[in-house]
């Protein structure tokens, strides 16, 4: 088996087969580096220079989960805790708005507090302040609270399944069902929501399978935006003493899900940045073409601590925004204007309508 043979393969058929894939993240040297070419290239082909930015409004770190991994576990005591109330959020996405974003993310852990009815005001509050998609990532809700949201005008719906290891899953989240977490994301596509979903990279006891079986679980779930990051172990998480994922790695899942989904939108984490101070513009150059920066306020920033050392939280959003332009600018692309839908989306509508 060739990695040269293999990219010729992906770049013409956009499907390879699990062991393809596995050969594929094992790669080294030149054949990694061919790797992140033929997924650069695609990139361009497919979805152009335009880097799409989302205004990311973390307005909740309350959570009634308890994932071994995050630091808004429920079980953290150490949390700082806080809830933005509706108009408070609504100003946000503004502001947002006014510093050029044309999607904003509404981001919080499982909160309870924010009801069906609560939910779908802020969406209707933001939609008649201001001409923005709205994406929501608010974790697991029932059909009823999916459609509600769609029908409040939410345009998509981000919420990882974080690992396609059925064992690993039930062991990293307790009280929660992997069966549930895809049946949501099923629901979630049914409803004419853009799809986003993803993995995390380096989980402990995670495998290269594993990883291969993730990227196929993503292929299946016909994902519009991808969503993938490296694991980072939080101080106060039962994973405290564990290692972090590999920047390496993540950026060969990110080339290979280019390869095998040109026209979906896959983000350059800022999970990645925090592990290598170039990360971000290595996901940018390997098939990313989506950047999320904060819009928040800066005492909501330092709050909401999903893992440690986070970049740009002691920024303002305007500051913020500024330097992640001077970044996709030095690598000769440009900041999309617009909504940045994602095409792969958009082909699809195009074929059902």
């Amino acid at each position: 088996m060739k990695v040269k043979e293999i990219l010729d393969k992906a770049y013409s058929e956009h499907h390879l087969t699990k062991d393809e894939i596995k050969f594929l993240l094992n790669s080294e040297g030149e054949e990694k580096e061919l790797l992140f070419a033929y997924a650069d290239r695609v990139r361009k082909e497919y979805v152009g220079d335009d880097v799409y930015l989302r205004g990311l409004i973390e307005f909740s770190s309350y959570c009634k989960n308890d994932c071994f991994y995050c630091g808004l576990r429920r079980s953290n005591r150490e949390a700082q805790r806080y809830r933005m109330q509706e108009d408070e959020i609504v100003e946000v996405a503004k502001r947002a708005y006014d510093m050029g974003y044309r999607t904003v993310v509404l981001q919080s852990g499982e909160d309870p507090y924010y009801t069906k009815d609560k939910v779908c005001s802020i969406i209707k509050k933001i939609k008649k302040e201001v001409d923005v998609a709205i994406t929501l990532s608010i974790g697991e809700r029932s059909y009823e609270e999916y459609k509600a949201f769609r029908e409040a005008g939410a345009d998509r719906y981000l919420m990882r399944f974080e690992t396609s290891n059925r064992e690993l899953y039930q062991k990293y989240h307790p009280g929660m069902s992997f069966e549930n977490r895809i049946e949501c994301l099923r629901w979630i596509k049914s409803l004419g929501y853009e799809l986003g979903t993803g993995f995390l990279i380096g989980l402990p006891g995670q495998t290269i399978d594993d990883l291969a079986n993730d990227i196929l679980l993503v292929y299946e779930l016909d994902s519009d935006m991808i969503g993938i990051g490296p694991f980072i172990p939080h101080p106060h998480t039962p994973l405290k003493d564990t290692e972090a994922g590999s920047v390496d790695l993540t950026l060969k899942c990110i080339s290979i899900l280019r390869l095998l989904m040109p026209d979906s939108n896959i983000p350059a984490t800022t999970a990645l940045g925090t592990l290598d101070p170039l990360g971000r513009q290595k996901g940018l150059k390997c098939g990313a073409n989506i950047v999320m920066p904060n819009v928040n306020d800066l005492k909501y920033k330092l709050k909401y601590e999903l893992y440690p050392g986070k970049i740009c939280i002691n920024e303002d959003a305007t500051k913020c925004r500024g330097c992640i332009e001077s970044i996709i600018i030095s690598l000769g692309r440009k900041v999309g204007q617009g909504f940045g839908q994602s095409r792969h989306y958009e082909l699809k509508k195009a074929v059902y309508n």
